[in-house]
C-alpha cells in the first residue's frame, strides 16, 4: 500500500515542532518521508487523508487539503488512552476517479488485516464506496451507518456521484451489504421517491428531530455498524461554516461528537470516514470542529468494553417476553447494562449472516414488547431475511 501514500506536508511536520509536550502530535507516528511509513506494529488507527473531489456534483476544479485539520487534531490533548495512531498521509487523486478508489481500497483492505482502524479524512462523499468494497474478503456481511442529511441512494444505471453512490453498493457484486442507516436525514433533501425506497429495503432511516430529541438513541445503531461515515454536511452551517454550508438546519457540534464517540464505543466499528471535508485554510474553527469529531471516535475506541459473549450465561440476563404469536428473547449484559433481541429466523442461514443472530437493542423497546409492541429493528430484520 506504500505506493499510494504521499507524506504529510512539510508545513504540518513544522508545525508540529512548536507543539507543547503532551499533545497528540507529539506522539503520533508519522509518515514524514515518501516511501517510508511507520512501523505499524501495535497500531488501532491510521489517520489517512483521500483528496477525491471530481464526482462531486458542484465540482468546478477545486483541491482538497487536510493540512488545518491535521494541525487542529496534533494540537489536541488525548485523553488517558492507550491505543496507538499513526498518519499515514494522503491519498493523492489518481489519473482517473476509478484509480484514487483502487488505491483506498487497497490502502483499507491491508489495514482491516492488521486490526488498524481507518481515520479517513476525505473529499467526496462517494469514497464510500471503495471503503466498503475494502470489506469483500472479510467474510461476513456489512452494516453501514451514514451520517448525513441525505440517503444518497441515486440511481445505479446512472454515473457514480456524492449523491448517488449507495445504489453501486446495493446492486454490484458481491452482495455484502446487509443494513444501511441514515442519522440525521431531512425530509426536504430527499426525493420521496428515495424515502419509500429506504422502507422497501427495509433500511433505516432517522429524521434529524427524532435523534436530536434523544441522542441515546444512537447508541444501540451503532453498536451493530461495521463502517460509520459522517456527511460534514449534516451539520448545521452556523457550526461549522457559512462558506462550505448552506444549510441552516442539522445537528450542532456537541451532538456531532456524541454521535461520533457512540461510534467509537461499538465493539464491532472498524472503519470510520469524515467525508465532504473542504480546504479549511480560512476557516479554523470548521477545521478544529472536525478533528475534535476524530478526537471523540478515537476516545470511544478507547473506552471500549467486550459484553459480547454470550457463550457464558453468567455474564447475560435472558428475559423472554410472549407478543401474539412470537416468543422475543432479550438479552441484558450484566457488565454494562446493553440491550440485544434474539432474531431466531436467521439461525441457521449462511456464514455471512451468523453474527446478524442478536440484535442491538434499548429497554424501551423490552418495555415496548412488554406492552405488546413488536420492535421495529426486529421486524425489519425478519422481513428482510424473508425477501
Amino acid at each position: 500500500m506504500i505506493e499510494f501514500l504521499a507524506p504529510v506536508s512539510k508545513s504540518v511536520i513544522a508545525h508540529r515542532e512548536v507543539l507543547p509536550q503532551g499533545v497528540l502530535g507529539k506522539s503520533i507516528l508519522i509518515h514524514s518521508k515518501q516511501g517510508d511509513i511507520p512501523d505499524l506494529e501495535d497500531v488501532r488507527f491510521a489517520l489517512l487523508g483521500v483528496k477525491e473531489n471530481r464526482n462531486d456534483i458542484n465540482y468546478m476544479g477545486t483541491e482538497v487539503n487536510f493540512d488545518q485539520i491535521r494541525k487542529s487534531f496534533y494540537a489536541l490533548y488525548p485523553g488517558n488512552w492507550p491505543l496507538k495512531i499513526a498518519d499515514l498521509g494522503d491519498i493523492a487523486k489518481g489519473e482517473t476517479v476509478e484509480d484514487t478508489y483502487f488505491a483506498l481500497r487497497t490502502v483499507c483492505e491491508a489495514l482491516l488485516q492488521k486490526k488498524i482502524i481507518p481515520l479517513i479524512l476525505g473529499g467526496s462523499q462517494d469514497l464510500l464506496f471503495p471503503l466498503y468494497r475494502s470489506y469483500d474478503n472479510i467474510g461476513k456481511m456489512v452494516n453501514i451507518v451514514n451520517v448525513d442529511h441525505r440517503f444518497d441512494l441515486g440511481d445505479a444505471e446512472l454515473p457514480i456521484s456524492n449523491k448517488s453512490y449507495v445504489g453501486k453498493i446495493i446492486v454490484e457484486k458481491p452482495y455484502n451489504l446487509f443494513n444501511y442507516s441514515v442519522l440525521g436525514y431531512q425530509s426536504y433533501f430527499n426525493p420521496p421517491e428515495e424515502i419509500g425506497l429506504m422502507e422497501k429495503l427495509f433500511f433505516d432511516g432517522y429524521r434529524l428531530g427524532n435523534v436530536v430529541e434523544d441522542i441515546t438513541l444512537v447508541e444501540p445503531i451503532m453498536r451493530d455498524a461495521d463502517i460509520v461515515s459522517m456527511d460534514v454536511t449534516a451539520i448545521k452551517s452556523a457550526e461549522l461554516s457559512y462558506k462550505y454550508n448552506s444549510s441552516p438546519n442539522g445537528f450542532d457540534s456537541r451532538e456531532i461528537c456524541a454521535i461520533a464517540r457512540y461510534a467509537g464505543i461499538s465493539n464491532k466499528v472498524t472503519s470510520f470516514g469524515l467525508f465532504e471535508l473542504e480546504d479549511y485554510a480560512q476557516t479554523e474553527s470548521a477545521a478544529t470542529l472536525a478533528a475534535q469529531i476524530v478526537w471523540y471516535f478515537v476516545e470511544g475506541v478507547n473506552f471500549r468494553v467486550d459484553d459480547e459473549d454470550f457463550s457464558n450465561e453468567k455474564l447475560y440476563t435472558t428475559y423472554k417476553v410472549p407478543v401474539d404469536n412470537e416468543i422475543l428473547i432479550f438479552k441484558k449484559s450484566n457488565k454494562t447494562g446493553r440491550w440485544w433481541m434474539e432474531l431466531p429466523f436467521i439461525s441457521n442461514v449462511n456464514n455471512k449472516l451468523k453474527r446478524q443472530t442478536l440484535l442491538p437493542c434499548t429497554y424501551g423497546e423490552y418495555l415496548g414488547a412488554t406492552n405488546q409492541e413488536i420492535p421495529e429493528r426486529w421486524f425489519k430484520a425478519r422481513r428482510k431475511n424473508e425477501v
